[in-house]
């Protein structure tokens, strides 16, 4: 056997430092170089020296326009305009035919199903005009939105814009003490307050991020945006000749967004200089170059990441709502239904506001999902006011025509005071459950929570008290 060959450990180890020391040479050497034949570049693109002609720089050329003073808001509120058009226009027509789907065929047939199997009228009411049109009425109307929305402001940051928006509303939002970041999330909010909550991971200080997620609710989200625009072409267009019908109703909502921005600004200005004292922090933003969109990768990445998962957490809080809705509107006590003693019960303080109990007991049952505001009114409104030939029955929700749904709401004793105090209210309430859990699951913490679910409530009460006392002074 021959022997075993004897290892020198320090030897070993000196060459290996030596190879380190080689290799570690050599990267430095090149890593080196390479900052330098970047940073050359960027000088050659950037450094106009004497006697040269400036060169032609496509980013730097858009970046002129997009970001200066002069057209770069203008063209940050048409553009976002335009995403907004297009979610609410092309909308309609999927909106529409998953309604039909959910609604108008899978309803029926549920009913009868239901009645063929022998179920109690309480378990058929429950589980059918309760927990499914519920969230048949969720998925209807927030799928399609959220589907169109969130792809087109993901195709808006993957092209490099919304950087510069950032940039250029980052002196606004540093003169209310807040983070520059903060406009990305107010952005997300529109399409849904919960991703908007979500999209405050972005800003870096705790302080800030916080403002960002208690105002985030002033951004009307796609849930609210239905109501805004019934309500403005029921009681605002019909004011106008119908030429101008479209065009008022449409500025009237415009209006109420335009409103919650500046509610934005306020309520941060408010918040930098109370419960979240601080110093604004700084931060450098850098402009990443404009780049073709990756459309079937945002698309993906949008649908899952961001539309199924705030619709199913949408759907999970909209089912027990519905259920109540039934419950309330279907048990009676002494002949009422528990319904209509609440609506009663609320009635003195909608009245004060300019509003009713009907629209209270709405937004307390719906606070699950905002898209099911408009169909309980009206199912309370049937309710209470024994209309016959409109709705299904005691519980169910229903939507009716823009002629129909007038009557109905007239028929309730809405006035054009109810109509505007119901569209502020719309803007200025607490948010719905699912941005409250997102909330708290971001923060863990209770009391924060807690705030975002009081202050813009108490916000919206105290609006609507002032226009209403304002109104009844001018017009009596």
């Amino acid at each position: 056997m021959n022997p075993s060959p004897q290892v020198d450990s320090q030897e070993i180890l000196a060459t290996a430092q030596a190879l380190r020391w080689e290799v570690g040479k050599d990267f430095h050497e090149k890593l080196m170089e390479a900052l330098y034949t970047n940073a050359a570049e960027i000088a050659d693109r950037a450094v106009t020296r004497p006697g040269e002609k400036p060169r032609f720089d496509l980013d730097r050329s858009i970046d002129r326009i997009v970001t200066s003073r002069r057209w770069g808001f203008l063209l940050m509120i048409l553009l976002f305009t335009l995403v907004f058009w297009i979610t609410i226009s092309l909308a309609n027509v999927p909106s529409r035919m998953i309604s039909d789907l959910l609604i108008g065929t899978i309803y029926p047939a549920l009913n009868a199903l239901a009645t063929r199997l022998g179920f109690p009228w309480w378990l058929h009411g429950i589980l059918i005009d309760g927990i499914y049109l519920a969230t048949a009425w969720v998925i209807s109307v927030m799928l399609p939105p959220m589907a169109i929305f969130f792809p087109l402001f993901t195709l808006l940051e993957d092209f490099g814009y919304l950087p510069r928006v950032a940039f250029n509303l980052d002196n606004v939002f540093k003169k209310a003490g807040a983070h520059g970041k903060q406009s990305l999330s107010m952005m997300m909010g529109f399409g849904c307050n919960a991703a908007g909550m979500i999209s405050t991971r972005i800003i870096d200080s705790p302080r800030e991020r916080m403002i960002a997620m208690l105002t985030n609710n002033f951004a009307l989200c796609n849930g609210r945006w239905p109501t805004q625009i019934l309500i403005a072409a029921i009681f605002i267009g019909a004011l106008m000749p119908a030429y101008l019908a479209g065009i008022v109703s449409a500025l009237a909502v415009v209006g109420i967004a335009v409103l919650g921005v500046l509610l934005t600004f306020v309520v941060s200005w408010f918040l930098t200089r109370s419960v979240l004292k601080g110093e604004v922090s700084s931060f450098s933003l850098e402009l990443p170059p404009y780049r073709p969109p990756r459309v079937m990768q945002t698309i993906y990445t949008s649908l899952i990441d961001r539309t199924i998962y705030v619709l199913w957490r949408a759907v999970v809080f909209a089912a027990p709502a519905g259920a109540v809705i039934w419950l309330v509107a279907n048990i009676t006590i002494g002949g009422q239904s528990l319904a209509e003693y609440i609506i009663n019960f609320l009635n003195p303080l909608g009245i004060l506001i300019g509003l009713n109990g009907v629209i209270l007991l709405a937004y307390i049952i719906a606070i699950p999902a905002n898209e099911i505001v408009v169909p309980t009114v009206l199912m309370l409104t049937v309710l209470v006011t024994g209309l016959t030939g409109a709705g299904a029955g005691a519980g169910v929700m229903f939507e009716a025509d823009l002629e129909s749904t007038k009557a109905i709401l007239v028929a309730g004793g809405w006035t054009l005071l109810t109509a505007i105090n119901l569209m502020l209210f719309s803007l200025v309430h607490n948010p719905c459950s699912t941005t409250l859990y997102t909330m708290y699951k971001e923060t863990d913490s209770r009391k924060w929570t807690t705030v975002a679910a009081l202050l813009p409530l108490g916000m919206g009460f105290a609006i609507t008290f002032v226009v209403a006392q304002v109104w009844r002074l001018i017009f009596g």
